[in-house]
């Protein structure tokens, strides 16, 4: 008999770096061991830790979400650990921690980088021994969960700050999952907004199904997506609301865009033609230096990526072709050339 479950979370995508990194987590989602999340905000972070759990053989046991960037450092460990009544004022009653909570299920622990020093101490007890006590309590707990924590900070260096343990991030890094920012992930952007659209319709109640228009499907796959899947989801469901379904002519990428905004008017300073002195030979090769450079700083600013190397340079993805294109030759390492 097949075990496979689908987790009841849903994942869309069809690009070839969101296949892989469903592959991985798969894999990984077997293996009862730590595994650390690490991507940009909005990429969907939580998602993968959900569908790790509910792919994993505690997918019955609790699923408990802790986000470490919402509570004050102060309180982190009396939520995780739970707390003794009289353990400090305001203590006035015995309190089941994230742990407890979670017991025989998984805990995921968002922005993991945020969790101090202090308390850093006494999970990287639980992940090596499997114990813990409540604050103000010597009784010691026996711990049966797995932990999932992710993060978009560079654990390696705050180690390095003397602000994250390094042997907890040995152990909590069973296994790494880097989960690829929406701009990796070209194929899937039109695929992820028809099925936000969709979805919006279905909540406001309208009976058209959503249709973008050309015009409106080049700017979506245009734009760098800064706020990954969270903010296409925010964009795509603001342009259905208020088309209220049917067809999608525009999409606003920036909803704080202020029309009243009365913009500074300053005078333009007197003209001087800082080329004056330059035969035209001359000036035509200054030009072709300056674009060559302008390209190559942006191509290496992008690492590579053409679309967000044409937005470095305030220019169309054509225009971009187009000068890529003339100094191709030009722009290869040493090397290739």
């Amino acid at each position: 008999m097949n075990n496979y479950r689908i987790p009841p979370v849903q994942s869309i995508g069809e690009s070839e770096e969101y296949l892989k990194f469903q592959d991985k987590l798969a894999d990984v989602a077997k293996i009862d061991r730590p595994v650390l999340i690490v991507g940009e905000r909005g990429t969907g972070k939580e998602v993968a830790a959900r569908r790790i759990h509910y792919m994993s053989g505690r997918w019955d046991g609790p699923l408990v979400a802790v986000n470490c960037a919402s509570l004050p450092q102060s309180l982190i460990e009396s939520e995780l650990f739970g707390v003794e009544k009289g353990a400090f004022t305001g203590a006035v009653a015995t309190r089941k921690g994230r742990f407890e909570e979670a017991e025989g299920g998984t805990l995921f622990l968002d922005e993991i980088g945020l969790v101090p020093m202090s308390v850093q101490e006494k999970l990287l007890r639980v992940v090596e021994y499997g114990t813990y006590e409540r604050l103000g309590s010597s009784d010691t707990k026996v711990a049966n969960v797995r932990i999932v924590g992710a993060t978009n900070a560079d654990l390696g260096e705050l180690c390095r700050e003397g602000k994250f343990k390094e042997d907890l991030l040995d152990r909590l890094s069973f296994d790494v999952l880097f989960v690829p920012p929406l701009r990796y992930r070209g194929e899937d952007i039109l695929l992820l907004a028809h099925s936000f659209a969709v979805r919006m319709a279905t909540e406001l109640g309208v009976d058209d199904i959503p249709v973008f228009t050309e015009e409106v499907e080049k700017k979506l796959l245009e734009y760098s997506w800064p706020g990954n899947v969270r903010e296409l989801k925010n964009v795509v469901e603001r342009a259905v609301y208020r088309a209220k379904g049917g067809l999608i002519e525009d999409v606003d990428t920036d909803p704080f865009h202020n029309p009243y905004k009365e913009e500074r008017k300053e005078e333009a300073p007197a003209f001087t033609d800082p080329f004056s002195s330059y035969s035209l030979p001359d000036l035509e090769k200054a030009h072709e230096d300056l674009d060559i450079s302008f390209l190559r700083r942006a191509l290496e600013k992008s690492e590579g990526n053409q679309r967000k190397a044409a937005e470095e340079m305030s220019i169309s993805y054509d225009s971009f072709r187009g000068l890529y294109r003339k100094y191709r030759e030009h722009l290869k390492p040493r090397s290739e050339k």
